[in-house]
């Protein structure tokens, strides 16, 4: 991967630990051809408020530090499962229910997880 993803990746987190995110996992998914991108970014917000503060808070980090915005944003109207796609990095924020319905962390057996402590 590429220094300009690790920054990418790193901005994400960052903005995402800003505003408490929680159980943050990075699924690599740059082992396998037929993925949609190099990384998953999963997350978890308490609350629906939490995740549309989550995903502006990524949208202006992005954007602030990085000059880049998201190809497209949906979810962002319920706050339920907000996905984020920036090309080489996908954002899944979700509220906890949903996440654990949808697992999609363990969607690809052969993806790495790497899990950020959470900050509290």
């Amino acid at each position: 991967m590429n220094n300009t993803s690790n920054t990418l990746v790193d901005t994400i987190i960052e903005a995402l630990q800003d505003k408490k995110g929680k159980s943050i996992v990075i699924a690599d998914l740059s082992s396998i051809p037929e993925a949609a991108c190099q990384k998953f970014i999963i997350c978890t917000g308490g609350s629906p408020a939490q995740v549309q503060a989550l995903a502006d808070n990524v949208i202006d980090e992005t954007r602030n530090k990085l000059r880049i915005r998201p190809l497209a944003i949906d979810g962002m109207r319920h706050a339920m499962w907000v996905a984020m796609d920036y090309a080489e990095a996908i954002v899944h924020i979700f509220l906890p229910e949903e996440r654990e319905f949808y697992d999609i962390e363990h969607l690809w057996a052969d993806a790495d997880l790497t899990e950020i402590p959470d900050i509290d």
